[in-house]
């Protein structure tokens, strides 16, 4: 049986990003880590037209430049530079810049493939090993860590034990931790589109009453929809030919990029606000999806996620020589507890105001686009929470 120090238990962008966080402190204290993942990352990154993306937050990839990856990631991110804001029928609008707000970019957008292949050959195979493919399937708790057993039938002992294996992780439930599940009665559309003009680095969000849309700038002068529909809808908009759906997709969404051009192969995925009773236990951390799991409408989920990583390392780091200490966890959750609440709130009453057909809600939303920018405070608090700053006050401008 192998013992290591940090058991990381998916080996995703979330897990690969937190070993990439630890390993040089992980080098000088002689720690081990072990990323613990069923698919078995690619070898080389292929471009795909229907490759599913990412949005990262100016504050994400500030993260990455501080741990040396954002060179190699920014080769296939795509800036986003502007944010227009609009509710569909209505006159209510408004756009966030860049430039305004002092940064760059507002964000950037990166296919998942070409993010993980830079993560994964970001690290140090002298700190950090892979089990892959491999799953856990029981977890249990023993004095001074965790005993995972393994799908091929062997065992490792951890210090620390990392759950981030997703939203439908059995692993969370086999362990008793309860979550909060508020189901949105919505489901996204994912797919990639191609406008019939550039959209120079232009994201658009639009509120109508079937539900919210969003479309992000990719290289190549592709679009990101993310379409949120009712349920039945969202099957039929899914199945119906191309030509049927990009007309139903150009009258939702008007002609701001010309006539749409392609639709690439259409995904849905049910939605729900779900969120982890519990986040931390003596030598056990909830990370990722499998601690919250966020509509994707405001782009706030994995920016999140990203931020509970870099706290939860610099904690680990700070701490006893040996992690899985709860006070060190308790310190971690602690501190990302504002955060996370005043995110996933942000996200859920965005998604809940703008979702709603409802004449006196999309009236107030109405008001509310238009008071943004006749109230340049309220529009750069709005931009700071889309940015990923929301509570990170030293941390604009900072490239």
């Amino acid at each position: 049986m192998s013992r290591v120090n940090l058991a990381i238990i998916g080996g995703g962008l979330v897990g690969a990003s937190l070993a990439l966080a630890l390993q040089a402190g992980a080098k000088a204290r002689g720690w081990k880590i072990l990323l613990i993942e069923p698919f078995a990352p690619g070898d080389s990154f292929q471009p795909s037209y229907d490759a599913r993306s990412s949005a990262l937050s100016f504050g994400t990839q500030q993260i990455y430049q501080q741990l040396g990856l954002w060179q190699a990631i920014g080769r296939r991110a795509e800036p986003i530079r502007q944010i227009h804001v609009s509710d569909r029928g209505r006159f209510g609008a408004t756009r966030l810049d860049a430039l305004e707000e002092g940064v760059p970019a507002l964000g950037y957008v990166v296919e998942n493939a070409w993010l993980g292949q830079c993560l994964w050959q970001g690290l140090d195979s002298e700190v950090v090993s892979w089990r892959c493919p491999a799953e856990v399937v029981a977890m249990q708790a023993i004095e001074g860590g965790y005993r995972l057993q393994l799908d091929d039938d062997t065992h490792v002992e951890c210090d620390l034990a990392v759950l981030a294996d997703g939203g439908r992780s059995g692993l969370r439930e086999q362990l008793g931790i309860h979550v909060r599940r508020t189901p949105y009665e919505q489901s996204a559309l994912i797919a990639n589109i191609t406008p019939g003009e550039a959209h120079c680095g232009q994201a658009f969000e639009r509120f109508t009453e079937q539900g919210p849309m969003a479309l992000l700038p990719l290289p190549d002068n592709r679009c990101a929809l993310v379409w949120t529909r009712q349920g039945m809808d969202a099957q039929r908009l899914a199945e119906i030919d191309e030509r049927a759906f990009l007309r139903e997709l150009q009258a939702a969404f008007g002609y701001r990029l010309g006539a749409l051009r392609q639709v690439g192969a259409r995904h849905l995925y049910p939605l729900a606000l779900v969120e982890a009773e519990e986040q931390i236990r003596p030598h056990l951390v909830v990370l990722g999806n499998a601690a919250h799991s966020l509509h994707p409408i405001a782009g706030q989920g994995f920016n999140l996620s990203l931020r509970d990583v870099q706290v939860l390392a610099d904690a680990l780091l700070a701490g006893p020589r040996h992690p899985g200490d709860l006070a060190t966890l308790q310190a971690y959750h602690q501190r990302q507890r504002l955060d996370q609440a005043l995110t996933i709130g942000f996200s859920d009453q965005v998604t809940r105001l703008f979702g709603s057909a409802q004449p006196v809600l999309a009236a107030g939303r109405n008001i509310g686009l238009l008071g943004l920018d006749l109230l340049p405070p309220a529009k750069s608090w709005f931009a700071r929470q889309a940015m990923g700053l929301g509570t990170r006050p030293d941390a604009r401008g900072r490239v």
